[in-house]
């Protein structure tokens, strides 16, 4: 929207789904109570914490943190560092530190009862423009809803325009009681300690049973005569109250704003689509383990930035959603290209993206030579790990992996017409990027005469093909992030070599590490040294994970609610897990915390 002023561009990306005219009549209101609720940030240096190294600079600070070039100022000219010291001119250290970061999560819920109707959901639609940008700007979840309204039917992520027409249809003639709120606390586990969750109502919320520990945004409309303005009272949790009063636009754009603010072409939508399932269902690391690919229940595949501390903004993922019809098969992410998504459209895959060739980048639709070569997962499985890679002459070459461990090639993409897609090893068990290019694992093929009977090592694209022998008779296999002493061809790779035996291949040799009966392995890592390298592994238990390596067995973190899914990147140490309850955890495993956490939504 480039007819915002500069002060309002921070909001441009909510701003930009209403009519210029109304979004310039907002644009001051969103600035102003912007400033009133503040930013949300992570604890920092003044409430403690461990120390973890330095953060930027200061103007303040003791002398044993002062930079070592201000020290030359004593030496040429100390009179100059006494005034700088004066002035406060010096440039010191600042100190980081490591705190608990809690749930990153905005919880907003908004009366919808006959406190609330008419003018003042005006301050409500300006509150969740201020509060969806503040969550974002940290990388935090964002998620919000009508208090009177049934949690597992009416509960959104993000802003769009069906979801704000489905709240502003959300009138209930019942004023918000403590079974409402009770309801919404238990169904997103709103505990003792909330986190950011606000309640957006009348004064008389304060009084309500389970109100305690939530922050509060009050909105009166004054009972003057010819007043035409709100009064809003923003009471975070945790500081001082501030007040801010709304002068409202003229009563026809009050109108508009009130009945459909995004004009004649937007109505409330059908039923059918009211509601759009973003529960996260599934998740990848990508080839290069740098980005995680979430899986919602509606199909829709996203490419999210891993975090690179507990303190980064995350920012917004890559989102593909395949028209009706088709059914996502494969997904990956390439550093230069994006996402790509290849979806089943009747008997021939689409893919979603394009694909680079040395003429430049191309659509591509593939078929499989015959019904026995389809790659598709079965109903209900997640979709399959799709890898590129990209040769000298500039031709990008793609891969993936079925269920049964089958490895699918994709032909060069055509000008016209439909590209092949076949078998091209019928068994692998694991398949990474490791130092730009492209391996995977090739368990045993059995004990006849002529048949491989230890893993190898394939380097894929290269012809002839390359194969090294790994000394393992399993073949399952995972490959893992290290810093040093790792395999000079497959990284850190850890092969099953029988049933608790687990061998890591190392720059130095081989390590072989006993795995308890019962725990389930999700990954392999290199440690800080001096911990040597090891596997992680699910406890029995489904909810905690564990180290194992040639040292006693570490207890890394537990998670909330049993583990449906798990595993570990090997592009960087970090691990992630869902739960049978929707929550989705990326944990780092230098610092020891929690890098990401999304909570279940039912809709958006």
């Amino acid at each position: 929207m480039t007819a915002l002023p500069p002060a309002l561009r921070p909001w441009a990306a909510q701003l930009s789904l209403f009519p210029e005219d109304l979004a310039l009549h907002l644009g001051p209101y969103v600035a102003r109570l912007s400033a009133a609720l503040g930013t949300l940030r992570p604890r920092g240096e003044a409430e403690g914490g461990e120390p973890q190294g330095y953060d930027g600079l200061s103007r303040r600070g003791p002398f044993e943190r002062l930079l070592v070039s201000e020290w030359l100022w004593a030496l040429e000219a100390p009179e100059e560092l006494v005034r700088r010291a004066a002035f406060g001119e010096l440039a010191f250290l600042k100190p980081a530190f490591r705190a608990p970061q809690g749930a990153r999560r905005t919880v907003v819920l908004l009366d919808v009862g006959p406190d609330q109707l008419g003018l003042p959901r005006i301050a409500h639609l300006v509150l969740l423009i201020v509060l969806a940008r503040r969550a974002e700007a940290v990388g935090a979840a964002f998620t919000w809803g009508a208090l009177q309204s049934d949690p597992a039917r009416a509960t959104w992520t993000g802003l769009e325009v069906h979801s704000l027409l489905a709240w502003l249809g959300a009138r209930s003639p019942e004023p918000a009681s403590a079974r409402h709120l009770s309801a919404w606390r238990e169904a997103l586990e709103l505990r003792h300690a909330p986190g950011d969750a606000w309640l957006v109502g009348a004064p008389r919320l304060a009084r309500l049973e389970g109100a305690e520990g939530l922050s509060r945004v009050e909105v009166v409309e004054p009972m003057e005569p010819g007043a035409h303005r709100l009064a809003v009272d923003v009471r975070p949790s945790a500081r001082a109250p501030r007040s801010v009063v709304l002068e409202l636009p003229p009563p026809d754009d009050c109108l508009r704003l009130l009945r459909n603010p995004f004009g004649p072409g937007h109505r409330s939508p059908p039923a059918y689509l009211r509601k759009v399932d973003r529960r996260i269902i599934g998740f990848s690391f990508s080839g290069d383990g740098r980005r995680v690919l979430l899986f919602s229940a509606d199909g829709g595949v996203e490419g999210m930035a891993v975090p690179h501390s507990p303190r980064a903004t995350v920012p917004k993922p890559r989102r593909v959603q395949v028209p009706s019809g088709q059914r996502v098969v494969a997904a990956g992410w390439r550093s230069s290209g994006g996402l790509l998504v290849l979806a089943r459209h009747q008997h021939e895959y689409v893919m979603h993206g394009l694909v680079r060739t040395p003429e430049g980048f191309r659509k591509a639709r593939y078929q499989a030579l015959d019904d026995s070569q389809r790659p598709d997962p079965p109903p209900g499985a997640l979709p399959l790990p799709l890898m590129s890679w990209v040769d000298p002459r500039g031709q990008e070459h793609l891969w993936l992996r079925d269920g049964r461990g089958r490895l699918f090639s994709l032909a060069r993409p055509k000008e016209e017409g439909t590209s092949a897609l076949f078998v091209e090893e019928e068994q692998s068990s694991a398949m990474a990027e490791v130092h730009s290019r492209l391996v995977c694992v090739l368990p045993p093929e059995g004990g006849e005469p002529g048949q491989a009977v230890i893993s190898r090592l394939k380097m894929l694209g290269e012809e002839p093909a390359r194969l090294t022998p790994l000394n393992a008779r399993r073949g399952e296999a995972f490959f893992g992030y290290s810093p040093s002493s790792a395999h000079p061809d497959a990284g850190l790779l850890a092969v099953r070599d029988q049933d608790l035996d687990w061998r890591l291949f190392l720059d130095t040799g081989v390590s072989v590490i006993l795995m308890p009966e019962a725990y389930r392995v999700v990954g392999v890592v290199q440690p800080p040294a001096p911990a040597p390298p090891g596997l992680v592994a699910l406890d029995p238990d489904q909810r905690t994970f564990r180290f194992f390596s040639r040292q006693s067995p570490q207890a890394l973190a537990v998670a909330s609610a049993p583990v449906v899914q798990a595993a570990a990147s090997h592009g960087q140490p970090v691990f992630g897990w869902l739960t049978d309850a929707g929550e989705f955890v990326l944990w780092d495993l230098m610092e020891k915390t929690v890098l990401y956490r999304a909570f279940p939504a039912a809709a958006s």
